[in-house]
């Protein structure tokens, strides 16, 4: 193996106050990102440009060396839940969330307070594929609020979004009120793919709101899990670059499904069950079992492959969430069990590591923004050469100092040598 790169979801940060006006990468305990810092190169990274904020989705398909408008995300996330997918079916990312009525149409909250169950996403799920529609469909819920939409069979993806804070593919705003899609252009199907998403979002509410799985939440103080919300919609498999030597250690759908239309040979395991109303409890769980996956992989691979991508997801919710304290201790959870790991096994086999973000998820803002994330290549060879700058830790500052300079994501690979 010659390169393993380690993409942090959501790991970018802007100073917070809670942290002494410091982000949470700063002010982490993390003795093994730092080392390789100082033993090697750092730098900032635009996903995609430095005027567009990244979603995961566009950002990974450019850090991949493509345009990031090549992205479909309802399609890769399809791809990743292991749905079967035809050209012309549509597919939509959608989150079980919480609006007042259809009539107001006001949003509570877009992941019904990021409490919902496995189990109680299986039996609301179950309900909403009992809706009858002229045309199949197929309803999968997978992570916590996340779930998947399949309309079968010549739709069009030209619609608008249900999802408040997602009117238009890519386009992120602060909305709290509920639209139901619309065609973006004049062609009659169009207009009949967005009356069938509104249907299934309409009858979703209908079949949830009384659910008495959502009765018995109501009581417990839990929000309501009484709408589907959809976005991203995509009718074709997207044409993104090959990577027939990679391995990918993935366990979210939307990577595992980039990685596998990328050629890359995936290797994953199922997300722990949600079984409490502890969303952190869950995060913890899933990450530390993250990190014993990709040792053991890496370990049994390292010959198998030229290079690796590895994602960890947790990092990025407590951005969302407005919880830096949480995403420090993750930090320090990954430097700790992972990076501690990963810095011994990339001097013992002579491995380049490259450590970087899909996106910036500051706190105080609980969304993503344009902010560039702090890039870090380590290279075995080079330690203690001076070709290595002089930066001494691994955060959004030292980076803007590192003698990697600035780099846009769809030349990311080339840059640091790992194609």
């Amino acid at each position: 193996m010659k390169g393993i790169l380690v993409i942090i979801d959501g790991l970018g940060d802007r100073a917070c106050r809670q942290l002494n006006d410091r982000t949470p990468l700063e002010i982490a305990d993390k003795d093994n990102l730092d080392y390789m810092a100082e033993n090697g190169k750092l730098g900032e990274l635009f996903p995609i440009n430095e005027t567009m904020v990244p979603e995961s989705d566009t950002a990974i398909v450019s850090i991949l060396g493509n345009n990031a408008f090549l992205s479909s995300r309802g399609v890769f996330e399809a791809v990743g839940a292991n749905i079967d997918f035809k050209r012309g079916d549509l597919a939509l990312r959608a989150n079980f969330g919480t609006i007042d009525n259809l009539n107001s149409k006001k949003i509570i909250d877009r992941r019904a307070g990021r409490t919902l169950t496995t189990k109680e996403a299986e039996i609301l799920a179950a309900e909403i594929n009992k809706i009858f529609l002229p045309r199949k469909f197929l309803f999968k819920p997978t992570i916590q609020h996340r779930g998947v939409l399949i309309l079968r069979g010549g739709f069009s993806d030209n619609i608008t979004n249900t999802d408040p804070s997602y009117p238009v593919k890519g386009k992120f705003q602060h909305l709290y009120n509920f639209k139901f899609s619309q065609p973006m252009d004049e062609d009659e199907n169009s207009s009949y793919t967005a009356n069938m998403v509104n249907e299934i979002v309409e009858q979703s509410f209908k079949k949830l709101d009384g659910h008495l799985i959502n009765k018995e939440r109501e009581k417990k103080g839990l929000m309501r899990a009484n709408i589907l919300l959809t976005r991203d919609p995509g009718v074709e498999i997207p044409k993104i670059k090959k990577f027939s030597k990679w391995m990918a250690i993935q366990y979210m759908p939307l990577e595992i499904g980039i990685c596998k239309v990328a050629g890359m040979e995936v290797f994953s395991f199922s997300y722990p069950d949600m079984k409490s109303f502890d969303v952190y409890k869950n995060l913890h769980e899933a990450l530390n079992y993250a990190i014993k996956f990709s040792i053991k992989m890496l370990n049994k691979h390292k010959k198998d492959f030229d290079y690796c991508y590895i994602h960890f997801k947790e990092t990025d919710v407590p951005g969302h969430d407005n919880k830096p304290l949480e995403k420090k201790e993750m930090i320090e959870l990954l430097d700790k069990k992972f990076f501690s790991f990963l810095r011994k096994f990339s001097e013992e086999n002579k491995i380049r590591v490259a450590v970087t973000a899909d996106h910036s998820t500051p706190c105080y803002l609980k969304s993503h923004s344009a902010d560039p994330v702090p890039v870090l290549l380590f290279d075995p060879s080079e330690k203690g050469k001076a070709e290595r700058d002089e930066t001494l830790a691994f955060n959004e500052i030292q980076a803007k100092k590192g003698n990697l300079g600035k780099i846009y994501g769809k030349e990311f690979l080339k840059q640091i040598k790992f194609v």
